[in-house]
Formats: C-alpha cells, sequence, structure tokens
C-alpha cells in the first residue's frame, strides 16, 4: 500500500487496472528446497492477479529446518512385515529413522 492513501481508495485503483488481490487465511507456510525446509508460521499471505500472471506474497518470521523423509507406504509395508509391528509403529519408526528403512527395522527390533 502506498502510506496515506486511503484503503478504499487503493482497491479501487487496483481493479480499474485489472489487478485482484485476495488474502489467504493461512497457518503456516513451507518451502521446501533441496536441503532444508523454510517454514513461516502465522503469516500474511496474499494473492495478486495481474495481466494474467498470479504472485504470492508472504510476509511473516521465517525458520530453516531439515527436510521431512518422504515416507512411501511400500516401505511402511515391509518394516511393518519385518518387524513384526502394526503400520502405524513401522511409520513412525521410519519417520524417526528419517525415512533408512534398515534403521527403523534395527529400532524396532531393539524395543
Amino acid at each position: 500500500m502506498i502510506p496515506g492513501m486511503n484503503p478504499k481508495m487503493m482497491q479501487q485503483a487496483m481493479k480499474k487496472m485489472g489487478i485482484k488481490q485476495e488474502e489467504i487465511d493461512a497457518s503456516e507456510v513451507i518451502i521446501k528446497c533441496p536441503t532444508k525446509d523454510i517454514v513461516i508460521k502465522n503469516p500474511q499471505v496474499s494473492r495478486v492477479e495481474m495481466l494474467g500472471q498470479e504472485t504470492w506474497q508472504v510476509i511473516g518470521k521465517a525458520e530453516e529446518r531439515e527436510p521431512e523423509a518422504e515416507i512411501k507406504k511400500e516401505d511402511v509395508q515391509l518394516v511393518a512385515e519385518q518387524a513384526k509391528v502394526s503400520l502405524k509403529e513401522a511409520e513412525r519408526a521410519l519417520h524417526e529413522a528419517h525415512g533408512d528403512i534398515a534403521a527403523a527395522i534395527v529400532t524396532l527390533h531393539d524395543r
């Protein structure tokens, strides 16, 4: 927004120029990168459409964290069978082992 300009007038001016802006009620935004995830909690999110293009604006405090391992159903099934545990226990062990099947099985056998 332009400082000192009435928000309603700004909206009208944007509408005349063919710009649509929509506020999105979001609780978290996650940007997945190859080596990390960037997490923005309680963000202000806006979607802007202009000249046939869509732009997203995210405002908030960002935190970095390690990316979560992607767990496949087949891996959960394999760990459950090998460790003789429920699918839920197998999935939990895989998450704790960051997707490492062998480590998950060993961890479950040691319990």
